[in-house]
C-alpha cells in the first residue's frame, strides 16, 4: 500500500442543515444548526487543488418519549417523532496559490428533501390542542457557506474551517415539520488527521462551536453549541476503507427569548456507528465513496434514532 494510493479526499463540511432540527432535537426545538456526523475519515486531509462535487444522500428516524415537550416553531409538542430524507450537494473550489502556508478550499451547501414530523399532543395559537397531529414538507434546505485551510507534515494533517446558515430554506413557524432552521447561525473550529499510508491506519477528529442569532418569528435565540465528530479506519486495500465513526453534541449554554417558554432547554447526544470508504478514479483524479450509520444515545433534550449518510465527492478538475 503507496502513499500514492491513498490521497486524501476530504468528506464533506456541510454543516448545520436544517434537518438537525427534525431530527436531533436541542435548542429551539432540540434543533441544532450542526449537522452531527457530516465529518468523518479523511476530515482534515488537504483538497486537492481544483474543483469538486459532494453528493450527500441523508436518512433519518428518530423519536422522543410522551413524556417529554419540544418546542417546534410556535408549537409546544410531545411524544415527537421524525422521519427525514435529503439529498445534498456541495461545490467547491481549492485554488492552487497556498494561504497561510496551507491548502484553502471553499464552498457552499445546499439540498432537497423531506421531513414528515408527528406529535402525539402539540398546543399552539394558531391550531389549539390536537391529538396525533402530523405534519409534511418537502423544499430547500437553507445555505450553507464553507471556508477552510489544511496543512500536512508528514502523518499529521490539521485543518480550520468556518461555515454558516443562511435562512433560505423551507421554514414556516406554524409547522412541526420545516427543512430550514428559521435562523442565521455561524460556526467555526478545527481537526486533525493521523493516516499512515503504509499501513493504511487512520483517525480524525473535528470539533468546533455554534453561535446562534434570534428566531425573529419565534422569539427564540439558541444557545451555544459544541459539537465532535471522528472516525478511525483501516485501509484493507488500496482502494476499500472499514472503520468506526461517532458524534457527541453538547449545548453549553442555555436557550434564551421570550420565546423559550421551556427555560433554557439545554440539550445533548451522542452517536456510534460503522463506516466504510471506496478511494477510485475519475478522469485520473481521485474519488473518495463513503457509507456510515450511526445509533444515538446519551439524548437529552431532542429526539433520538438511527441516521445514515452516504457521500461521494468527484473531482471536476482546474
Amino acid at each position: 500500500m503507496t502513499t500514492h494510493t491513498l490521497i486524501p479526499i476530504r468528506s464533506l463540511l456541510g454543516a448545520a442543515l436544517s434537518l438537525t432540527a427534525v431530527l436531533a432535537q436541542a435548542d429551539e426545538g432540540g434543533v441544532p444548526f450542526w449537522f452531527s456526523g457530516q465529518y468523518s475519515s479523511l476530515s482534515a486531509t488537504p483538497a486537492t487543488p481544483g474543483w469538486s462535487f459532494t453528493m450527500m444522500g441523508y436518512g433519518y428516524s428518530g423519536s422522543a418519549s410522551a413524556s417529554k415537550s419540544l418546542i417546534r416553531g410556535n408549537t409546544v409538542a410531545a411524544g415527537v417523532s421524525s422521519d427525514v430524507a435529503l439529498l445534498l450537494a456541495q461545490p467547491s473550489y481549492a485554488p492552487d496559490t497556498k494561504w497561510l502556508g496551507g491548502q484553502a478550499s471553499m464552498g457552499v451547501g445546499f439540498g432537497y428533501g423531506r421531513n414528515r414530523t408527528k406529535a402525539d399532543i402539540s398546543t399552539s395559537a394558531a391550531f389549539g390542542t390536537q391529538l396525533n397531529r402530523s405534519d409534511t414538507i418537502n423544499g430547500f434546505t437553507d445555505l450553507y457557506p464553507v471556508v477552510s485551510i489544511a496543512w500536512t507534515e508528514g502523518l499529521n494533517n490539521w485543518m480550520t474551517y468556518a461555515t454558516g446558515d443562511i435562512p433560505v430554506g423551507a421554514y414556516d413557524s406554524k409547522r412541526l415539520a420545516n427543512i430550514g432552521i428559521g435562523h442565521a447561525a455561524f460556526d467555526a473550529g478545527g481537526g486533525y488527521t493521523y493516516l499512515d499510508a503504509q499501513t493504511g491506519r487512520e483517525f480524525s477528529i473535528v470539533g468546533g462551536f455554534t453561535y446562534n442569532w434570534e428566531n425573529s418569528d419565534t422569539k427564540y435565540k439558541n444557545g451555544i453549541d459544541s459539537h465532535v465528530d471522528w472516525a478511525a479506519s483501516q485501509f484493507l486495500s488500496a482502494n476499500w476503507q472499514v472503520g468506526v465513526a461517532g458524534y457527541v453534541y453538547y449545548q453549553l449554554t442555555g436557550d434564551s427569548g421570550s420565546g423559550a417558554k421551556l427555560g433554557p432547554f439545554k440539550s445533548r447526544i451522542a452517536a456510534i456507528g460503522p463506516e466504510v470508504g471506496y478511494v477510485f478514479k475519475v478522469g485520473g483524479l481521485p474519488a473518495y465513496a463513503n457509507v456510515r450509520a450511526y445509533y444515538e444515545f446519551w439524548a437529552q433534550n431532542r429526539v433520538s434514532g438511527y441516521a445514515v449518510f452516504a457521500t461521494v465527492v468527484l473531482p471536476l478538475g482546474k
